[in-house]
């Protein structure tokens, strides 16, 4: 075990999570939702500090960013457990950790250092903190950001944004991305994924306002958020913070506990595009989609393709640094 950041006891050893919206208020003995950190004595740990459960190499749209260090490689690293129950979850298998004590513990042991020095061993450009909820192991996170930046490298969070802003601003120094999931309105977040909406849509404006670079993803699922009024809120509270912000529609595919639904039509995850990029979002994105044109990237200025992609290969760059080849039009992003 590894103690635990930013939380408070009292004089009952009970403590107060403070990293993600939930503010767990855990007895002695007990765990968080997230099942990944105790309360020992009235001091709080965390169960999966250097405890991999999943380490691979991902090209970066993987995850998905697609402006941010283009066609590169990342080193992308999970823990077992999640501070959602998402019933859609495609990664239910290490996001849901069960009562039993030894089940965090049935992963690899691994020095953070080691880490660092595989990713830059692949050439990776990044560290992805991925798969499941970088929030519930934060410790190792924070640890590994620090290394990583140390030695030249990016990190990355593909998070459901339930951070605090302590927990943010805590990582803000050493965090140069993050892909944040926009699920639904504050219904399809309490009935399906046990959170709620409001806390996400701050972490992304605060992100923002910090200059981490932002890219927001929407898994459409029929009959839950796939109608005008979702869409609308979405637009609306995104567009708000920032319509530069890349934006990626994805396919819902039947899994887990909504294994007898049905996947999203097509037709429907490219007419949501279009209707981002009516409504005035610059570069909107259709994913989970082989073979679609929904990852090309256009000008915004001369409505040219600047980046093609076929799922998660780069088919054609025109651009220098990601700028417009055509009309030198700056896109938004890192690119270098």
């Amino acid at each position: 075990m590894h103690q635990a950041y930013l939380y408070e006891k009292d004089k009952n050893k009970n403590v107060r999570c403070k990293l993600c919206n939930h503010f767990c208020l855990i007895a002695e003995g007990g765990k968080g939702i997230c099942g990944v950190r105790i309360n020992k004595e009235g001091e709080l740990f965390t169960l999966v500090y250097k405890k991999i459960i999943a380490e691979n190499i991902d090209p970066i749209e993987k995850k998905p960013f697609y402006h941010f260090i283009p066609g590169s490689r990342s080193y992308s690293i999970a823990t077992l457990g999640c501070n959602f129950r998402c019933d859609f979850c495609q990664n239910y298998g290490i996001s849901s950790v069960s009562n039993k004590p030894d089940d965090v513990f049935d992963t690899t042991e691994i020095n953070i250092e080691d880490i660092v020095n595989s990713a830059l061993k692949h050439k990776c450009k990044s560290i992805s903190y991925t798969y499941t909820e970088p929030t519930i192991f934060f410790e190792m996170a924070y640890d590994t950001c620090r290394i990583a930046k140390e030695n030249g490298l990016k990190n990355v969070f593909v998070t459901n944004g339930y951070m605090t802003p302590d927990a943010l601003n805590m990582v803000a120094p050493y965090l140069d991305a993050a892909n944040v999931d926009l699920k639904g309105d504050e219904n399809f977040y309490k009935n399906l994924c046990k959170a709620h909406f409001q806390p996400v849509v701050n972490t992304i404006r605060q992100m923002r306002k910090l200059g981490i670079w932002v890219e927001v993803t929407t898994l459409i699922i029929p009959g839950y958020n796939d109608d005008k009024e979702t869409f609308d809120l979405l637009a609306e509270k995104l567009y708000e913070i920032d319509p530069d912000m890349p934006w990626h529609f994805s396919r819902f595919f039947p899994v887990f506990k909504m294994s007898d639904h049905h996947p999203t039509e097509i037709e429907i995850v490219h007419n949501f595009r279009e209707k981002a990029i009516k409504y005035g979002f610059k570069y909107v994105y259709a994913g989970n989609i082989p073979g679609n044109y929904g990852g090309t990237t256009f000008c915004p200025k001369c409505e040219k393709p600047a980046i093609k992609r076929i799922g998660y290969t780069i088919l054609e760059d025109n651009t220098k640094s990601g700028t417009c080849n055509k009309c030198g039009f700056k896109l938004a992003g890192i690119f270098k």
